[in-house]
């Protein structure tokens, strides 16, 4: 289950009883780790590394908080701006009270994968150039993608203003009037991905973030629609 009601069955919904009402639920046998229902108030729990779930629901009482969205058109990627929707705005009002911010950036007109956290260490490292990082968009252009095109971005482009892009991977998946295809960047600079292929006179119509590092888009989470990240995302982010 996924996007707004699922979001909210999967937040702390249980997070804000008090010591009393925690007890009373424990005594019920209400509340179990690792599907073995808790016994006394005094039990001690690790939520890092133990299950815990209050009447059958998840608890995520984490540290850090790590949030996949499937970013639709139209929504800036920041924590908050005077104009324009954020996607903080996509998230349920528990979640924004976490202090959540994006990891990089989704133009307001893209769509697809973005991670959101409160863990600042971790996201500086998936942005950082010197971490390698792939980031990989399915974009559809304006006109026919050839292998030049796949050269000069492994090549590594200079822009107009002068800015040196790093090599990066062009896949064609179609060429035509409107050609289809992958690029993977290991960097993020404003607009970029636009930038190159407009170089190239190929103007980008489309452009979708598919996956990031060893993190991909999960398939079934509709536009719009977020989900925290499992316990094997995490980890493959933190082996980065």
């Amino acid at each position: 289950m996924h996007g707004r009601a699922a979001a909210g069955q999967d937040s702390r919904r249980y997070g804000a009883v008090v010591r009393r009402e925690a007890r009373e639920l424990i005594r019920r046998g209400r509340v179990a780790v690792d599907g073995v229902s808790v016994r006394s108030p005094e039990e001690k729990a690790l939520p890092e590394s133990g299950a815990i779930t209050v009447c059958g629901e998840a608890l995520d009482c984490r540290r850090y908080t790590w949030v996949m969205l499937n970013k639709p058109a139209g929504y800036l990627s920041a924590t908050e701006d005077g104009r324009d929707r954020t996607v903080l705005e996509l998230l349920s009002p528990e979640l924004r009270r976490r202090n959540l911010f994006p990891v990089g950036r989704l133009d307001k007109d893209a769509e697809g994968l973005l991670l959101l956290t409160n863990e600042g260490r971790l996201a500086h490292d998936l942005l950082s150039p010197k971490r390698h990082v792939d980031k990989v968009y399915y974009v559809r252009v304006a006109g026919r993608l050839t292998e030049e095109d796949c050269r000069a971005f492994a090549a590594g482009m200079t822009l107009e203003d002068g800015f040196h892009c790093r090599p990066a991977g062009l896949e064609i998946l179609k060429a035509d009037r409107e050609s289809e295809a992958h690029v993977t960047l290991r960097e993020g600079k404003f607009h970029q991905v636009k930038r190159m292929l407009a170089q190239r006179g190929k103007p980008v119509l489309y452009l979708k973030r598919v996956r990031m590092g060893d993190v991909p888009l999960d398939p079934a989470l509709p536009r719009g629609a977020y989900r925290f990240l499992t316990e094997i995302e995490l980890e493959k982010l933190r082996m980065i």
